[in-house]
């Protein structure tokens, strides 16, 4: 491992929570190397691995379900110290003695806790006696092993966290790692440099280095190709495969007339020029629109873009083979939020599927390619800064996150030819308006990332960069007034959100003139639009997407 000191890895096993991931990189914020395992690890496994700590993840089940997953109790026994959050603390409770029961209320959402233990916790350090936490659960320990103290509680949850500090066992019901705990990464801190005596050596060189090794070694004198969207995720696998294997590459660019107002040129434009790679076009316009014609349902329409998109690398991979250049590899710039989102693929299907994404679902028949999946342990905000150390352009790393499927899955019911030019000419407005507003505060704040004191109307007092946004086009119609005359037009809805993961999004604060602006420009610029709304939902209980 490139840059990594053989005793400075945590390894996280995953029971199949939607924060396992999340956990490695709050982790890897920290300056220390993670990777995920797992829940079936052995403790014999564990110690060939020979991390420097243990995290255990949460999970959807109950530790007494039948198929709930368990751990080796071995594990506990090796001497490294471990952290349990949530499913965590109480698999850790359970398989040491303790016990587990069914509360009578859950906590889902904010929650204060009150800590027990005095100034004695290491996990605790030098946060507040009295703090808020972001809890998820109706079970909670009722009885801790022994040798354990309880260390915090709520009004509902007794054991809200516990520790065997001469065990160097801890463990919380609540989540450390989400931003929702304010002081959940100073916890995780203390646990990994104060309980285990890490060092921060963790670099984005090191991952890059270790990236390009591991594409060089699998690839070996072998074709690999590539989808090339234009999007960060592809181009940072872009550049990794570039800076890897060079003209082993070849990036195929499929455009299926679902893409933002001029981005096929801009695309084009770019990575011809960008990368010296073979770059292949191909234009599937019209072969999509006759695939989706009539289509509403949203899982479907990702089906058939997704079939077709394996089908149209499988005629460029023909094309390649015919021209004595046989692809082996396929690259995909599949990130963790794409694979939680489906299923969990590598947590052992423990986790919920929410949607399909189209990198995800499994070849057409009389297709093979072996995967190269180089950001399948990232997040979004991760792969930026990979690009960014990678010496990609500035309008590429930090360009709008847009999914595979394209607008087919902005445009709410059939897309049709009309509804497309209604929703490519709103959302080039968006983004154009909030690309400016963005901008507007970058510059008022001196860098990327940061706050100013809200000038105009609307929100909280302070306002921040907003992460993604766009426009959505719903599959109705509404009644409006325009130059003194009836109309029977369609809204518009504009999405714009905060994250940093994508795992959990908060709608955007917008400043009154701002709303108003993008509202005016829309129905003033697009025919076909008399109404604009505002999402103002969240992630969870919405996703990102509407569809």
């Amino acid at each position: 491992m490139a840059n990594v000191a053989t005793d400075q890895k945590v390894i996280v096993v995953d029971f199949g929570a939607q924060y396992g991931q999340l956990i490695a990189r709050r982790v890897r914020d920290l300056g220390v190397y993670s990777e995920i395992v797992p829940c079936d690890v052995t403790a014999e496994e564990v110690r060939t691995l020979a991390p420097a700590a243990i995290i255990f993840s949460g999970g959807p089940a109950s530790v007494y379900a039948d198929d709930a997953p368990t751990i080796d109790p071995g594990i506990l026994e090796l001497g490294i110290p471990v952290l349990g959050f949530c499913y965590g603390q109480q698999i850790m409770a359970v398989t040491l003695g303790g016990k587990v029961g069914h509360t009578e209320k859950g906590e889902y959402g904010h929650a204060v806790i009150k800590r027990c233990d005095g100034t004695t916790s290491k996990l605790f350090g030098n946060t507040p006696f009295e703090q808020q936490v972001w809890m998820s659960h109706r079970d909670a320990v009722t009885e801790v092993p022994a040798g354990f103290v309880v260390t915090s509680h709520t009004d509902v949850c007794p054991v809200a966290s516990m520790e065997c500090a001469e065990r160097k066992l801890y463990a919380t019901q609540f989540h450390p790692e989400v931003k929702h705990t304010p002081h959940g990464n100073e916890m995780l801190g203390n646990f990994l440099f104060g309980v285990c005596g890490l060092e921060r050596n963790w670099t984005m060189d090191g991952i890059i280095d270790e990236a390009v090794e591991a594409i060089r070694a699998k690839v070996g004198g072998d074709r690999v190709i590539l989808g090339l969207s234009g999007g960060v995720d592809s181009s940072v696998v872009a550049a990794l495969c570039a800076r890897a294997i060079g003209k082993q590459l070849t990036c195929v660019f499929v455009n299926h007339g679902l893409l933002r107002k001029n981005e096929p040129e801009e695309v084009e434009e770019v990575f011809t020029r960008q990368f010296d790679v073979d770059f292949v076009h191909v234009h599937a316009e019209e072969r999509y629109a006759a695939l989706l014609a009539g289509v509403t349902e949203p899982e479907e329409k990702r089906r058939i873009i997704g079939t077709q998109f394996w089908e149209e690398f499988f005629a460029v991979a023909q094309e390649l083979a015919e021209d004595g250049r046989p692809v082996k590899y396929l690259a995909q710039g599949t990130i963790y939020p794409d694979i939680i989102e489906s299923g969990a693929r590598k947590t052992g299907g423990k986790a919920s599927t929410i949607k399909s994404h189209h990198n995800l679902i499994p070849f057409p028949e009389g297709v093979h390619f072996d995967l190269i999946e180089p950001l399948d342990h990232f997040f979004k905000d991760e792969v930026r800064a990979l690009g960014t150390a990678l010496g990609l352009p500035d309008h590429i790393v930090h360009r709008q996150p847009f999914p595979g499927p394209g607008l087919a899955i902005r445009i709410i019911g059939e897309v049709t030819p009309e509804k497309l030019e209604i929703l490519k000419n709103a959302d080039a407005i968006v983004r154009e308006e909030l690309d400016a507003y963005n901008e507007q505060l970058l510059a008022r704040s001196g860098g990327r990332g940061g706050e100013v004191a809200r000038e105009g109307a609307g929100g909280p007092e302070v306002e921040r960069p907003v992460w993604q946004y766009f426009a959505v086009l719903p599959d109705i119609k509404s009644v409006g007034v325009m130059g003194d005359e009836r109309t029977y037009a369609r809204p518009i809805i504009l999405r714009a959100v905060e994250s940093s993961d994508a795992m959990t999004a908060d709608w955007a604060r917008l400043p009154y003139d701002v709303l108003a602006k993008v509202s005016g420009r829309i129905v003033a610029e697009v025919p076909g639009v008399n109404r604009v709304a505002y999402d103002i939902t969240s992630k969870p209980p919405a996703t990102i997407e509407w569809e």
